[in-house]
């Protein structure tokens, strides 16, 4: 599966399973994602993601989203997008 660096975790709210991604990288709903760290490795789905609390389909470089994600992450997680 190819994958392409697309960021890092700046932050995690671990009470509501929330990671702020710092991109850069272009993401869209839709895209799937490869969380991997020291102790992080594992892929998911986008379903939703904001900018400072506001609903957002696509973003890009030097942009910080948060998405809900289903594993932990820790900060510096690197991000990949799972590309065809």
């Amino acid at each position: 599966m190819p994958e392409q660096e697309i960021g890092r975790i700046a932050h995690y709210f671990n009470k509501i399973g929330v990671a702020a991604i710092e991109l850069t990288g272009n993401l869209e709903v839709g895209d799937t994602i490869h969380v991997k760290g020291h102790t992080s490795d594992w892929t998911q789905s986008i379903d939703s993601m904001q900018i400072e609390h506001d609903t957002v389909d696509k973003a890009g470089p030097g942009e910080s989203v948060g998405i809900r994600i289903d594993g932990h992450a820790h900060e510096h997680d690197v991000v990949y997008k799972v590309t065809e």
